[in-house]
């Protein structure tokens, strides 16, 4: 089953849903409103591979509020995002073993 992590207001979260919808079923999650945990982050980032920083959105302005860095650890940012959805990056593609965010849309269908 394929998992979007969506917020509807976000042009490219509704450009990805929709590509995805049309290769079939997918899952919605409204991540601002299901915030996932700490865990569940911790997970997804291994997923993607990279740093906690590439699945966050550093312009937000709650980035700034917090006064975080793109250098605090991993650890800090994934606490952040799991106090703080608003800081994750949208959309976020999930299969059962592979994860990719949607920017561009099309940077999803790797996990299909």
């Amino acid at each position: 089953m394929i998992t979007i992590w969506h917020n509807p207001r976000c042009s490219k979260s509704r450009q990805t849903l929709a590509l995805l919808e049309d290769k079939g079923a997918v899952s919605v999650r409204r991540y601002l409103e299901d915030a996932p945990t700490l865990l569940e982050l911790q997970e997804v980032l291994a997923r993607l591979g990279g740093a906690a920083i590439d699945m966050m959105r550093p312009k937000e302005a709650r980035f700034k509020e917090l006064g975080l860095s793109k250098t605090d650890s991993d650890a800090t940012l994934l606490t952040a995002m799991a106090e703080n959805p608003i800081l994750i990056e949208r959309p976020i593609v999930l299969s059962d073993n592979k994860a990719a965010i949607g920017r561009p849309p099309e940077a999803v269908l790797d996990v299909l």
